[in-house]
C-alpha cells in the first residue's frame, strides 16, 4: 500500500512495514466501558466541567496543499476493521491475497461491497485475475495473519490454514466471516483503485471480536 507513517494507513493494503503490534492498551472499547478508560481530564470534559478548545489551523502547507502527515494523523482517528482479500490464481492455482482496511458495504439491492487497492500492489493483479474473490473478515487474534498478507514477496500463505469457500477461494481459519464476490467495477482514485464487487455468497465463520486498526495500531473490543 505504499509507505505510510503511524496514524492512518491510506485506503488499500496495509503498509508492509506496519508491525503486527500487540493490542493497543486503549484498543477500541465497548461503549459501556468507555468512561473507565478515560483520563481524569477527559472525564471532566465529558461531564461539562471543561470545554474543548476550538479547531486549530495549520493543516495546509504554504502552497495551499494539504499536509500529508496531518492528513494521515487526523483520519487515523477513524477506526476501521481489517479484511484479507483472497483468491486462487487461475494460472498456477496458488493462493494469493492482500490485507485491506478500506472495506465497506455499499448496497443491499444489488448486494455490493467495495474496497481500495494501491496501484503499486503486486498481489492485486493475481487476485483480480480470478473469476471470483473472497473477503475474509479478520479476527482480533489474526494480527500476524494480517502482517503476513501485507508483506511483499515470498509465499504469503506459508503456514496459514484455510479451507475453500463455495467459490473455491481461501477462507482463513479463524476469520469471522467470508464473502464470495465478483468484481463489478473499478474506479481510479488518486494513488488507489476503488473496487466495487457484487456479493455472490457469504456466511459467518468463526466467533470472536474483530481486528481493528486505529491510530497506527491494532486493537479489539473490550467485553
Amino acid at each position: 500500500m505504499g509507505t505510510h507513517a503511524a496514524g492512518l494507513i491510506a485506503p488499500g493494503t496495509i503498509a508492509p512495514h506496519t508491525p503486527p503490534t500487540a493490542l493497543a492498551p486503549a484498543g477500541v472499547i465497548a461503549p459501556d466501558r468507555r468512561v473507565a478508560a478515560l483520563t481524569p481530564r477527559q472525564r471532566s470534559t465529558r461531564n461539562g466541567a471543561a470545554m474543548p478548545t476550538g479547531p486549530s489551523s495549520g493543516s495546509c502547507r504554504e502552497d495551499g496543499h494539504l499536509d500529508s502527515k496531518t492528513f494521515r494523523s487526523v483520519l487515523g482517528r477513524f477506526a476501521t476493521g481489517v479484511v484479507a482479500i483472497t483468491a486462487l490464481d487461475p494460472v498456477d492455482g496458488r493462493p494469493y491475497g492482500l490485507a485491506a482496511n478500506s472495506f465497506t458495504s455499499v448496497s443491499l439491492d444489488p448486494p455490493l461491497v467495495a474496497f481500495c487497492v494501491a496501484h503499486t500492489s503486486t498481489s492485486w493483479p493475481r487476485v483480480r485475475g480470478a473469476k471470483a474473490l473472497t473477503v475474509n473478515v479478520l479476527a482480533e487474534d489474526q494480527q500476524a495473519v494480517c502482517a503476513q498478507l501485507a508483506s511483499r514477496g515470498g509465499d504469503k500463505f506459508a503456514g496459514l490454514r484455510w479451507t475453500g469457500s463455495p467459490g473455491g477461494n481461501p477462507v482463513l481459519d479463524g476469520a469471522l466471516a467470508w464473502i464470495d464476490c465478483v468484481v463489478e467495477a473499478e474506479h481510479p482514485a488518486g494513488d488507489h483503485m476503488i473496487v466495487v464487487a457484487r456479493v455472490q455468497q457469504l456466511d459467518t465463520h468463526a466467533d470472536g471480536g474483530p481486528l481493528v486498526f486505529y491510530r497506527g495500531g491494532y486493537g479489539g473490543f473490550v467485553e
